[in-house]
């Protein structure tokens, strides 16, 4: 074994943290966690994989799961495609593999959602396969160990990556390995200010001896940030006898937030005006029935990762008439079935602060 590699195996033995995923060798218990841990703190992601797997054990559970109630679970969370994609990639395994998630790290890569990264978790952690995870943890520890220079987003960087990381892979026992590499990452070799002082493998690592630590991993600039700009019409309706319901619509297409639910919505070039904003409101207002301007609230700036959404809620009220009839994609929900729809972070917000739905 390479000295590195068991250096950092008996560095994990004695500091890894002691996670539920890392007590079980089930590949649908690894799979979920590695998908709710992208882009995800294990502080925030540990509460929502406790939640997932206890209400939905295994494949079968997950693949016979109700969509909206799934999203209703990863509310919250953000990232909603991974739900999107585990959830499509759940009911794949039972239909091609009866419920059986593959071992082999091609035909993991095959189903839905899972790309090299969680095809590699789960062929060495669940399987024990010799295939090196390369996440970005793993990354910054191996840029630094090399003093690799090229961006690690780049094909040449990413080269250099994956080639180390097999160079230094146990393959007597991957999963340990891998496991071991991105928890230093995690809780040593830090991004901006690695514990050099705590490093097992100082001695080993070319950027410490070069003094350029910090500097590394070397990236490519990000994308510019999207600016959009939505304006969600809050129509609330009261109908004699029963209690108020306000109009929502689920999302679809290629684009943020897809399948979870929102009022209906404009997007725009720029900021709108109550009265431009009404204006272009008023045939769907008119065809719902008699309706009155309410106030606007205008939100933070709500931020994703190459997106930066500025929201401003516009409400309604709408008497409607004896034979309304929704237009199509449109439905009402009451405070009660508003606590059962999966929302985006930034509309639960509002529906919060307007005791029109509970946050979680």
């Amino acid at each position: 074994m390479n000295p590195i590699s068991s250096q950092l195996a008996d560095w994990y033995q004695l500091h890894h943290r002691p996670l539920p995923w890392r007590e079980t060798s089930d590949p649908y218990t690894i799979w979920v966690s590695e998908v709710i841990l992208q882009q995800t703190r294990v502080d925030q992601g540990l509460e929502y994989f406790l939640r997932f797997v206890s209400k939905w054990p295994d494949v079968h559970s997950l693949a016979n799961a109700d969509d909206d109630e799934v999203m209703k679970m990863w509310q919250g969370l953000g990232y909603y495609s991974r739900a999107r994609n585990l959830l499509a990639g759940a009911r794949q395994v039972v239909k091609e593999y009866d419920g059986a998630v593959p071992s082999d790290y091609v035909k993991l890569l095959k189903i839905k959602g899972i790309g090299k990264y969680t095809a590699a978790a789960i062929a060495s952690i669940a399987f024990n396969n010799p295939v090196t995870v390369v996440d970005g943890n793993v990354a910054r520890v191996l840029s630094r160990l090399f003093a690799i220079k090229e961006p690690v987003n780049s094909p040449e960087g990413e080269r250099q990556v994956h080639a180390v990381a097999r160079d230094l892979l146990d393959t007597h026992n991957p999963g340990r390995h891998n496991q071991a590499m991105m928890e230093f990452g995690a809780l040593v070799c830090l991004p901006r200010s690695p514990k050099c002082n705590e490093c097992v493998v100082y001695q080993h690592c070319h950027a410490h001896k070069l003094d350029i630590q910090k500097l590394l991993p070397s990236k490519k600039p990000k994308k510019p940030v999207r600016v959009r700009w939505f304006n969600y019409l809050v129509i609330r309706m009261q109908s004699e006898g029963k209690p108020e319901s306000v109009l929502i619509e689920k999302r679809h297409g290629d684009d943020i937030w897809n399948g979870m639910y929102q009022f209906p919505l404009i997007e725009s070039e720029a900021e709108l005006s109550s009265a431009e904003l009404t204006k272009l409101a008023t045939p769907l207002l008119d065809v719902l029935g008699q309706w009155k301007a309410g106030p606007r609230l205008q939100a933070r700036p709500h931020q994703l990762t190459h997106q930066r959404i500025m929201a401003s809620f516009h409400e309604f009220t709408l008497h409607p008439g004896v034979d309304i009839r929704l237009p199509n994609g449109l439905s009402l929900a009451n405070t009660e079935q508003l606590n059962q729809k999966p929302f985006p972070r930034l509309i639960e917000w509002y529906l919060y602060e307007n005791n029109m739905q509970t946050l979680d």
